[in-house]
């Protein structure tokens, strides 16, 4: 152990999640951080805490390996020094573990062999996994190209309306751009199903898509729980949350946007079983929904880094950047895991559209009013909204990108089965 190990963090990215992680830092360690991505995003822009380098092409290869070698041998070379390497986007954890036997010479590098993410980053493969290691999930059809150039417009669905679409390839499918696009699709009818999968194809996706059998209820009824697994593969941090609303705009739909801490005993021994057993290290978030039919809370996929609404682990005292940093820099042995917990009178609420939003479009219900109450007792907080990191133009660019919101829910939201 030694605590006294120079070490400097970089992130991958410009996004929220970005921002989350670079505050992480700064409150841990009251340091600043450098980060490297394609473009710049507005979560990031102005800051005194985190310095956005944009690289044109970075997020792919050849410019992403290319550029972290430069970066080594011009910059980060200080043998006195450890360079901590974080993914803030599903694009940027694969080429690190890519490439990682390749990166860990000059970086540290927290994050699985290539084989594995592979398996676990499809979401074809990750149901496998979920089948091998008794994980509830949905009800699944994967569909291919060739099954719908084989007819499977005149094939009934092996379950009912409303179904469920989205890609097995997330990387890809942000290359894809079409009339409707969404980042993922909920269905009422088979006309309307048929209409967006031909479009998917016709305009250049490759990969698999996935049909699920709807889950019944709101965004009430999703959990997300974000894991910290050492380099010895014992889960050192794990903190559930309690979605309260997600994003309704098709580009970021399902992104959560109010988060409660909660505490369920049954989900965290399953999912630290379950990460222990694959031999799993680094951040992971899971996604999942509480389904009234059965009484289980079925997987939809898991992330293999930290969620873009992270920050909600670290509002609730359990610092991402500190756990990282304990296990890959100072070294620290594990010695027992830490749970998020949900007690009344320590619950922070996480929130990332204004109030007004929540309070509007919110599904009325017991959860609902704890977080109004938590409001209203000034025990919440977001991840942009930082006292240490506010100047003028930041602060009317976070402003502005809160209120635009109100556009989106006005135009995009739709109350959901439940």
């Amino acid at each position: 152990m030694n605590k006294q190990q120079k070490f400097v963090p970089i992130l991958l990215g410009s996004d929220i999640n970005v921002y989350g992680m670079a505050r992480s830092f700064h409150e841990a360690y009251g340091i600043h951080v450098e980060a490297y991505a394609g473009l710049q995003l507005a979560p990031t822009k102005y800051s005194k805490i985190v310095t956005i380098h944009t690289i044109s092409g970075f997020a792919k290869d050849p410019v992403f390996i290319e550029e972290m070698r430069r970066l080594a041998k011009e910059k980060y070379n200080d043998s006195n020094t450890r360079y901590l390497l974080i993914a803030c986007g599903d694009g940027y954890a694969e080429l690190i573990s890519q490439h990682k036997d390749e990166l860990s010479q000059w970086y540290v590098c927290p994050y699985i062999e290539f084989s594995l993410l592979e398996r676990l980053m499809s979401k074809v493969s990750f149901y496998d996994i979920c089948e091998e290691y008794h994980l509830p999930y949905p009800k699944t059809f994967i569909i291919t190209k060739d099954m719908l150039e084989d007819g499977l417009l005149t094939q009934a669905l092996p379950f009912d309306f409303p179904v469920a679409l989205k890609p097995a390839d997330s990387v890809e499918w942000l290359s894809v751009d079409f009339e409707g696009r969404k980042k993922a699709f909920i269905f009422d009818n088979r006309d309307e199903f048929d209409v967006i999968l031909k479009r998917i194809y016709e305009n250049g996706y490759t990969s698999e898509m996935i049909a699920q059998d709807f889950i019944p209820g709101d965004d009430s009824n999703m959990r997300v729980l974000n894991a910290y697994v050492d380099q010895n593969h014992n889960v050192r941090m794990m903190c559930l949350g309690h979605p309260l609303l997600e994003d309704p705009s098709p580009e970021a739909v399902g992104n959560y946007v109010a988060i409660l801490p909660e505490y369920n005993e049954k989900i965290y021994q399953t999912i630290k079983s379950f990460l222990e057993k694959i031999n799993y290290t680094g951040f992971a978030n899971f996604d999942m929904k509480y389904d009234s039919r059965d009484g289980e809370y079925k997987l939809f996929e898991i992330n293999l880094r930290q969620g873009r609404s992270s920050f909600f682990v670290v509002l609730n005292g359990f610092n991402l950047a500190q756990y990282v940093t304990e296990d890959r820099i100072f070294e620290i042995p594990f010695q027992h895991t830490d749970y998020g917990m949900a007690e009344p009178d320590k619950a922070v609420l996480w929130m990332g559209v204004p109030n007004d939003v929540f309070t509007k479009y919110a599904k009325n219900n017991e959860d609902k009013k704890l977080a109004e109450k938590l409001l209203k007792d000034n025990r919440w907080g977001t991840t942009v909204f930082y006292k240490e990191d506010m100047g003028l133009r930041r602060w009317v660019l976070m402003k502005y990108m809160f209120y635009k919101y109100k556009g989106r829910f006005d135009e995009f939201f739709k109350e959901k089965e439940g």
